[in-house]
């Protein structure tokens, strides 16, 4: 169990029985913070058991009351930049963009600068609300920093309260197009499992057999390319539509690698190399980054009422990789 003391940078948790690297024992024992995040700490010495400090993340762990101390965080303050924005709707209250790929949706470690925050802070100027106190657009829901799509942004309060409310019911509308290595089966269903973060690498998902959250996606192969390897055997690749019918972290992600049809170019779930004519495809095509695009937003105004969908088409790079799939 992780509490806080009188110093809220201060985290302790008891650690009952030894014999595991510590790294991975904290990493248990501290859900908040990563695996590598504790890594550093430890070096830094911020890590101590029993009052005494520890060091050495490869060392086995034993018994005892483990403190960690943070130290302060730096404010976040994104700044408003000027990058160009495809805005698809705008009004007074909320803003739908088509972000494109390697845009994060917000500051974070390792992309402090560059995101949709700082452009919509450019783009709003001073039509942004206060909300929680700070002129800044309410980012409601994500999309992965390499997956392209629409957005939706709230700039007022009411529009914001409005929006998470229809994110945490489910109320929206969501098909994002997934070009993958081979092809779900069947060709249309619903992957429902548990998802959470991995016991093995807590920097990914995984489909859980309990704990985490359940997560719903329906599915559907709108095309496939190449022919199989043998009878019975998947397609080299496919074109998927996929609705989401929750929003976890990775979801379609973890789902389609879970059907053994990982997204192409998909760094982190993408196990397993594709056929060579499809590697040749994503190269010719200039793919670097996961297949997935969020294609549909659909919604009804918080504030008007006023029914509103959107819908794009995959950018060039997916475009580009379909049309050579296509060929083969």
């Amino acid at each position: 169990m992780i509490s806080e003391d009188d110093d809220p940078t201060v985290l302790e948790a008891r650690i009952g029985v030894g014999g595991v690297r510590l790294d991975k024992a904290l990493a248990d024992a501290f859900p908040g913070l990563s695996r590598a995040r504790l890594q550093a700490l430890l070096a830094e010495g911020a890590v101590r058991r029993d009052g005494e400090p520890v060091a050495g993340g490869s060392a086995k762990a034993t018994p005892g009351l483990y403190t960690v101390t943070l130290p302060p965080v730096a404010p976040a303050d994104p700044q408003p930049e000027a990058i160009p924005l495809a805005v698809l709707f705008e009004d007074a209250d909320l803003i739908v963009v088509d972000k494109p790929a390697g845009m994060a949706a917000h500051p974070a470690p390792g992309s402090e600068t560059g995101t949709l925050v700082n452009a919509l802070l450019h783009h709003c100027g001073d039509s942004l609300s206060g909300i929680g106190g700070v002129a800044r657009p309410g980012i409601v829901h994500r999309l992965d920093k390499d997956t392209s799509g629409v957005m939706v942004a709230a700039k007022s309060d009411r529009a914001h309260v409005g929006l998470s409310a229809l994110f945490a019911a489910h109320d929206i509308e969501r098909t994002y197009i997934a070009l993958t290595r081979g092809a779900p089966s069947p060709a249309r269903g619903r992957i429902e499992t548990l998802i959470g973060r991995s016991s093995s690498d807590r920097k990914k998902m995984a489909v859980l057999r309990s704990g985490g959250r359940n997560a719903i996606t329906d599915y559907v192969v709108k095309a496939v390319f190449g022919a199989p390897a043998r009878p019975g055997a998947a397609p080299m690749a496919a074109r998927v539509a996929c609705t989401l019918q929750t929003g976890r972290t990775h979801q379609i992600r973890v789902h389609l690698a879970s059907r053994g049809a990982p997204i192409l170019g998909d760094p982190v779930y993408g196990s397993g190399s594709p056929a060579a004519p499809v590697r040749a495809a994503m190269t010719d095509a200039g793919l670097k980054r996961q297949a997935l695009h969020a294609a549909v937003l659909g919604f009804v105004h918080p504030v008007t009422g006023e029914a509103l969908r959107f819908e794009t088409p995959p950018p060039g790079d997916m475009r580009v990789l379909e049309q050579k799939l296509s060929q083969l």
